[in-house]
């Protein structure tokens, strides 16, 4: 996060309004203006570590802070050199379809959500009334939320260690070489869409 603009930075860079961006790569970015007129920008770095393990110093991963700052320079060139004030980082929870998925089990009387690969601010309000109506199907019986595909129809399972490393910085490459191709899929992106595998959030 920038430390705050000024009125004639925020004009130079054409954001004058109080509305978020997002940019169209599958390793996307979003923007956001805070109330005191900072520039919250993030995603893109999306790293998965060997063993699917998580530790504390993975969430401040000082490489993916600098290719983001560099980032957000080239976005906006007139700011080059305005410093940032916070960083931060975490894990995210990921599903192979690039959305989240939703369900129930024990005879609906648990329901889940999950897997909305850092989507999940304004998303995990939908997967909150999902979740009511699927533990309220016993007695009310299916709603529009319930008959969605997504939440009839798990995932393709991320494959366990040693598996999951490779397989996914193979896809992650290709992902990558998608987004520099203007968004035109390799074979590997292709075959895995027909597999129910996709990177399009």
């Amino acid at each position: 996060m920038t430390e705050p603009l000024t009125a004639e930075q925020l004009a130079a860079i054409g954001w004058t309004g109080r509305h978020g961006i997002t940019d169209s790569g599958r390793e996307f970015h979003y923007y956001r203006k805070t109330a005191d007129d900072r520039i919250l920008f993030g995603g893109y770095d999306a790293i998965y570590h060997r063993g699917g393990r998580i530790r504390p110093a993975q969430d401040q991963r000082d490489e993916s802070f600098e290719r983001l700052a560099d980032h957000f320079y080239s976005t906006f060139p007139s700011l080059q050199g305005h410093p940032f004030s916070h960083r931060w980082g975490g894990m995210i929870d990921m599903s192979t379809q690039l959305v989240a998925f939703h369900g129930a089990a024990k005879k609906r009387t648990v329901a889940y959500s999950a897997g909305y690969t850092g989507l999940g601010v304004a998303a995990t309000r939908f997967g909150a009334e999902t979740m009511l109506d699927f533990l309220d199907s016993v007695d009310h019986g299916e709603t529009e939320r319930t008959r969605l595909r997504m939440s009839r129809r798990l995932p393709v399972p991320i494959p366990p260690e040693p598996l999951a490393y490779p397989l996914i910085q193979t896809m992650r490459r290709a992902v990558a070489a998608s987004d520099a191709n203007g968004g035109k899929d390799g074979l590997l992106l292709r075959l895995a869409g027909m597999f129910g595998v996709g990177f399009d959030s």
